[in-house]
């Protein structure tokens, strides 16, 4: 099934979470991996260049994510889910979509503040808009540092959320998003 139904999950929706969570999760280990590389670092160039180009292909999946919700609702919330599980979620649902988008606002204000243009795999480029913050790149890079730690945390939540439904609860919270019923 390609679209959501009341009850379940459709095919392009599960992938698109699942992609996001890889690449939420492989640009954090990216990006901590990367600032540690020193100037002569075979990866010193390239792995910035992948996390920039990453970031925006991100922002692309979010974007068309966040379309997809206006014309394609999620399934209801199963009946065995208490009222505060109900509200957690939502929250924690829209905070994620929130960081991530700050979080790549962010990297792009860091990437840009020279001026250049960031090149996504050579397939196009973002053109600098903003460029005339004072220490935009410091500013913008230690906020994008925190916003992508909170980030990591609020997955981790959302995971052990899920974990802890399937376990548990023994309710079909994840089993929705793994595309499978009971």
């Amino acid at each position: 099934m390609l679209k959501n139904t009341d009850s379940q999950y459709g095919y392009f929706n599960i992938m698109a979470h699942w992609l996001t969570a890889v690449i939420v999760i492989g640009l954090f280990c990216l990006g901590i991996w990367m600032i540690s590389l020193d100037y002569y670092h075979p990866w010193y160039k390239d792995a910035p260049q992948i996390h920039r180009s990453l970031g925006i292909l991100l922002a692309l999946l979010i974007v068309l994510r966040l379309l997809l919700r206006l014309f394609m609702p999620v399934p209801k919330p199963l009946a065995s889910l208490k009222r505060w599980e109900r509200i957690t979620s939502v929250l924690v649902h829209w905070s994620m979509y929130g960081l991530v988008l700050i979080t790549i606002i962010l990297g792009y204000l860091i990437s840009t503040a020279d001026g250049r243009a960031i090149s996504v795999f050579g397939w196009f480029e973002i053109p600098a808009t903003l460029t005339s913050i004072p220490q935009q790149a410091d500013l913008a890079g230690e906020l994008h540092y925190y916003f992508a730690v909170t980030l990591l945390i609020l997955v981790g939540i959302h995971a052990l959320a899920a974990i802890k439904h399937h376990f548990i609860d023994k309710d079909t919270t994840l089993l929705r998003m793994l595309g499978r019923e009971r």
